[in-house]
C-alpha cells in the first residue's frame, strides 16, 4: 500500500478516495494475486452459488436480444471469476464483453473471452454499446464519501495518519458530495452516518452515456433512500474477508472488502435524466419472472424419478435444486435489489 502512504503522507484524504487505493490500486484488496470470489477467497455471489442464476439472466438476455435485433452484445462489469457469463453463454450464445479490474480475475476470464473482449474499465468498451450490461455486487464496491449529521449540518470524515495508525479527522463536504446527501441521504438524525455514492452516480451515467440501446441489470445489496433510514444511526459501512466481517476498515486497508448498502434512489435519478426507464425489483421477485421457479420445479421432479435407480444422479439433481433455491432466500440473496434500466431503439 505505499500509494496510501504516499498520499497520506502530505495530509489526509477523502474517504472515497482512501477506499480507492485500499482496494484497487497497487497492493490493494482486489489488485494481487488473489482470486477473490471463490469458495476458498473472500466472498462468494450469485453466480458462484449456482449456474442456475446466469442460466437464467440468458433468458432476459435472449428476450432483449430480439427485441433489439443485430448488432448486439451482452457485457459484464466487475465479472469476478466468470461464473456469471460462463454459465450465461453456455445457456445463450452471443457476442461478449468483459470488465475487471483484478489480475487474477482477468487471467480466469482469457480462458472464457478472447482478449481484445476483456477490459480493465468502461474506456476499453467500444463507444456504442447495443445490447445487455450486466453488474452483479458491484456497485457497492465502487469508492463512496462518509458524512455524519453534526449539529443540524453534514460534515465529510476523511482519512489521516495518527501515529501509526489511520482515523477519521473531521472536513468540510465537498460540493458534489453535499449536492448528492442533499438529494439522496433522506432524513437522517443526529450523529447519523451516511455513504455518499457519488461515485455510483459518475459511474452509471458514463456508462449510459456508451450506450444506443438495450438495458442495464445493476444487481446488489441495498434499498431506495427512505428505507435505509433505520440504519443510519450506525451507517452500512463494513469490511468482508474469508466469508465473514472483518475489521474497521482503517485497521488492515488493502485485506479486505470494503461495502456499503445501495442508495437505488441515486441509481434511478441517474438513469431517469437522460430518459431510461427503470424498475427496481427483488432478486427472488426478478428470477421468478424469468423461470426460475420452474427450472427448480423440474430439477425436483427429476430428482424423485430418480429415487431407486441412479442415487449419484439424484443426489446431484438435489444439490442443482438446493444451490438454485439459495438465490431465492427470501432473507438472504432473493432480499438483494435490481435495477433494471431499459433504452428505446435509436
Amino acid at each position: 500500500m505505499q500509494n496510501l502512504a504516499a498520499e497520506l503522507a502530505t495530509g489526509p484524504i477523502p474517504f472515497d478516495r482512501f477506499m480507492e487505493l485500499a482496494l484497487y490500486e497497487s497492493g490493494g484488496f482486489f489488485d494481487n494475486a488473489i482470486l477473490r470470489s471463490t469458495a476458498a477467497g473472500d466472498f462468494l455471489t450469485s453466480p458462484e452459488v449456482s449456474p442456475l442464476f446466469g442460466a437464467t439472466l440468458a433468458r432476459f438476455v435472449r428476450a432483449e436480444h430480439e427485441r433489439l435485433g443485430d448488432p448486439f452484445a451482452v457485457v459484464e462489469i466487475g465479472a469476478g471469476s466468470g461464473s456469471l457469463l460462463a454459465s450465461l453463454l453456455a445457456e445463450y450464445p452471443v457476442d461478449a464483453w468483459a470488465i475487471e479490474r483484478s489480475p487474477p480475475a482477468r487471467e480466469q476470464l482469457s480462458a472464457l473471452l478472447p482478449s481484445d473482449r476483456i477490459g480493465r474499465s468502461l474506456e476499453d468498451l467500444p463507444t456504442s454499446i447495443r445490447g445487455v450490461v450486466i453488474a452483479n455486487e458491484l456497485i457497492d464496491n465502487l469508492p463512496m464519501a462518509l458524512a455524519q449529521r453534526q449539529s443540524g449540518h453534514w460534515r465529510e470524515r476523511w482519512v489521516a495518519l495518527d501515529g501509526d495508525g489511520l482515523v477519521l479527522v473531521d472536513a468540510d463536504p465537498r460540493p458534489a458530495v453535499a449536492d448528492w446527501l442533499a438529494r439522496f441521504a433522506g432524513p437522517v438524525g443526529e450523529g447519523g452516518w451516511v455513504e455518499a455514492q457519488v461515485e455510483a452516480s459518475v459511474w452509471l451515467r458514463s456508462l449510459l452515456s456508451r450506450m444506443s440501446a438495450g438495458a442495464v441489470i445493476l444487481i446488489d445489496y441495498g434499498e431506495l433512500a427512505e428505507n435505509l433510514a433505520h440504519r443510519r444511526a450506525t451507517g452500512t459501512l463494513r469490511t468482508y474477508r474469508a466469508h465473514h466481517l472483518g475489521p474497521d476498515p482503517l485497521l488492515e486497508p488493502g485485506t479486505t472488502d470494503i461495502t456499503a448498502d445501495v442508495n437505488f434512489s441515486a441509481l434511478i435519478a441517474t438513469a431517469t435524466e437522460p430518459g431510461w426507464t427503470t424498475e427496481l425489483l427483488r432478486q427472488d421477485d426478478f428470477l421468478r419472472s424469468l423461470g426460475l421457479d420452474v427450472t427448480l420445479a423440474e430439477l425436483k421432479r427429476q430428482e424423485l424419478d430418480a429415487i431407486g435407480q441412479e442415487e449419484i444422479k439424484r443426489l446431484e439433481f438435489r444439490s442443482e435444486r438446493n444451490a438454485g433455491e439459495t438465490l431465492l432466500h427470501e432473507r438472504g440473496l432473493g432480499d438483494f435489489r435490481v435495477l433494471i434500466a431499459r433504452h428505446a431503439l435509436k
